[in-house]
């Protein structure tokens, strides 16, 4: 069944660095909670969620997955996402589709760098914010130590709901903070017990933060609270939920999902205290509007994840937005103006589908077999609404893919769409220019996992090959040069003769100018020497690359008044051009990317360091905060085009940056010689 009702419905999204546990933990409640026979592990690769044969090999969560459990009569939609950069966007689509973010961390290891990117992203969506310290019973887990972390990284407004009883190995059990409880996991049932004297003023101490915060969600009761007034647990209790779904409050859990200890206390006080679909915020439209939520009225729902099974096809997740969504519904998708009938219902347990009979508004359901329904998708009854795209980051990691072999060609432009669909975080383009079909992703991780799913969902062989710049050439003198074809067999004979004068343009561009006199070259040849020179100029002169900002004058030549024609004298053009080149001083210009590099204050040097060190070039510096800083900076897209995983590794992964190509400076000779040596070498051997 699905969530009787929108009440009974907690969709949260485990967010977090990786390896801090958040699979784990999704486990732990589909246990807990009855759903499998088995505690799934990612270690030992029988995990229910990570499923996938890459995540299974890797250990490590690639997409983002389901786990819905049913505790104390509420549906919770647990959203089990990756921790690593490369996959960030399955991550924001979780969020999109949660009320709560709870971020997972590692008790030894503390907030690391993805945690507070994921935290800043999760504070700019909206949603509210839940912490769980994971593995307190690892060697050297320390819950003072990364509390303070924490405090010190997300600020005053953390609190802690449970502390633990005990450390490393004689991690036993959680007080209850909320409740004044001590609980102890065993088997398959959680113990309760007296609260342990030595942790009496630490429970104490958290519980006084606990009410000054919570406190804060009513005026009355926060006047109260300051004159000295203790809160009772009513009230206490009364205005948790309202403080967590305002983030007045942001509660810390702590336990280890292996051992279970905290996890049922955690399930307890998401029924009861994490928000409800109601307390989401209004959603926005892609026009600016805002479409309030609400339980009644038409359905509509927002697709926020897509997977292509090669098998079942497209596999849409959907939160609903309004009404109840039911099988035999007929929506539309605002996107395409079609018609989409919902054939059937399910909700997902890691690949496992389950039909339900309905979900309302809240709920997440996943639909299959829609003709053309896809990720940001918007399905409703009418079709006149489109919520906005998911706030995904700009992939900047292109790379160029090649099939291996023919038969792989033939199915790698389908295969790779059906993977552009599921993941909105890659970009599919074909390079006119280079004749390059080009991925750009998060990074090289992204790229790998890409080629690996080609292979195991659609039996397709692909690699990548060097990416072509956008290399461009001119010249910087003045030339003249004959371009003169003439061929002669057994039939009518081919002849062509033409004067060239080839000299840079300052305007840009080109410039073509017809000096002939007397006739001696009729227009229709005229034009033709034009076209030649284009032809040639779209397929380089030295080096292959597009000939940019010059003027060419036809100023003399000859013609046969039988043997020339318009491709006679197209092919003289060409050999004109090509001699004039040579001639007249021609350069190779690269492009030049302005690059915008946020950064912490300790890694700033290092940065500009880098930037120096492959010919860039500082232009100024920000500090839009405290401790960051923004550095400007320009440098040969040829040492930046994969500058993400350069970057992480040079800042501990806390730099992020944007890039774009605003200009063309000419190439240093060395690296000249090297592209010309390279093309000559691809000329004779007849590439």
């Amino acid at each position: 069944m699905g969530a009787p009702s929108t009440d009974k419905v907690r969709n949260v999204v485990l967010v977090g660095h990786g390896d801090a546990g958040k699979t784990s933990l999704a486990e732990a409640m589909l246990f807990m909670a009855g759903q499998t026979k088995r505690l799934g592990s990612v270690a030992e690769g029988h995990s229910t969620l990570d499923f996938e044969t890459e995540e299974i090999r890797r250990k490590i969560t690639l997409n983002l997955a389901m786990a819905p459990v049913e505790h104390a009569g509420v549906k919770i939609n647990v959203i089990d996402t990756p921790g690593y950069v490369d996959f960030v966007g399955d991550a924001i689509a979780g969020m999109e589709a949660a009320e709560m973010a709870l971020f997972v961390i590692d008790a030894v290891a503390g907030p690391q760098v993805q945690t507070r990117k994921l935290w800043k992203i999760a504070t700019e969506m909206g949603i509210a914010k839940a912490i769980f310290i994971n593995r307190m019973d690892k060697e050297h887990a320390d819950f003072d130590s990364a509390l303070a972390a924490i405090e010190a990284a997300f600020g005053h407004r953390v609190g802690a709901v449970q502390i633990p009883i005990g450390r490393e190995a004689d991690f036993r059990g959680v007080v209850d903070i909320i409740r004044m409880k001590a609980y102890h996991h065993e088997g398959d049932r959680e113990e309760v017990l007296e609260i342990p004297a030595d942790l009496a003023d630490a429970a104490e101490a958290a519980r006084d933060k606990l009410c000054e915060l919570v406190a804060e969600a009513d005026d009355s009761l926060m006047e109260k609270y300051l004159e000295g007034d203790r809160l009772s647990q009513e009230e206490l209790e009364t205005l948790l939920d309202k403080a967590i779904a305002q983030s007045l409050f942001i509660p810390v859990f702590v336990g280890s999902a292996l051992t279970m200890q905290g996890v049922e206390d955690l399930m307890d006080d998401i029924v009861t205290f994490f928000p409800q679909p109601t307390a989401h915020g209004p959603l926005h439209t892609m026009d600016g509007k805002e479409v309030p939520f609400s339980v009644s009225g038409d359905v509509a729902a927002h697709v926020f994840k897509t997977l292509s099974d090669p098998y079942v096809g497209r596999i849409n997740f959907v939160k609903v937005v309004s009404g109840t969504l039911k099988p035999g519904t007929e929506l539309v998708n605002s996107r395409t103006g079609k018609k989409e009938r919902v054939a059937h219902l399910f909700k997902m347990i890691g690949k496992e589908t389950v039909p339900i009979e309905s979900a309302p508004a809240g709920d997440i359901a996943v639909l299959t077999k829609l003709a053309d329904t896809l990720t940001n998708d918007t399905l409703s009854a009418r079709g006149d609404l489109a919520f906005a795209p998911l706030p995904l980051p700009e992939p900047l990691y292109p790379v160029a893919i090649v099939a291996k072999t023919k038969a792989d060609e033939d199915k790698l432009g389908s295969a790779l769409k059906s993977m552009v669909d599921e993941d909105p975080s890659l970009v599919l383009r074909r390079d006119e220019e280079t004749h390059q079909t080009i991925i750009t992703s998060l990074g090289d991780a992204a790229v790998d996992v890409l080629l690996n799913r080609l292979h195991e969902r659609f039996h397709v062989e692909a690699e990548l090959t060097d990416l072509r710049i956008p290399y461009r050439e001119t010249i910087r003198k003045t030339a003249q040069a004959q371009g003169r074809h003439k061929k002669q067999t057994g039939g009518s004979g081919q002849f062509a003769d033409c004067w060239l004068r080839l000299e840079p343009n300052p305007d840009g561009g080109y410039q073509f100018v017809d000096e002939i006199v007397g006739g001696r070259i009729s227009k229709p040849f005229i034009v033709a020497i034009d076209k030649g020179i284009q032809d040639t100029m779209s397929s380089g002169a030295i080096a292959g690359y597009p000939v940019q900002d010059v003027k060419v004058a036809v100023y003399d030549g000859s013609m046969h008044a039988v043997d020339s024609n318009e491709m006679a004298f197209k092919t003289a053009a060409r050999i004109g051009f090509r001699a004039g080149v040579e001639k007249a001083d021609p350069v190779i210009l690269e492009p030049i990317a302005t690059l915008t590099i946020e950064v912490p204050d300790d890694h700033a040097g290092a940065v500009m360091g880098d930037i120096s060190s492959i010919r860039g070039r500082i232009l100024g510096m920000d500090a839009p905060e405290a401790g960051m800083q923004v550095i400007r900076a320009q440098a040969p897209y040829a040492e930046v085009v994969h500058y993400s995983p350069h970057l992480r590794s040079i800042t501990s992964g806390t730099g992020t940056y944007t890039v774009s190509i605003d200009s063309y400076e000419q190439v240093p000779g060395d690296i000249q010689k090297k592209l010309v040596d390279a093309y000559q070498k691809e000329r004779a051997e007849g590439h």
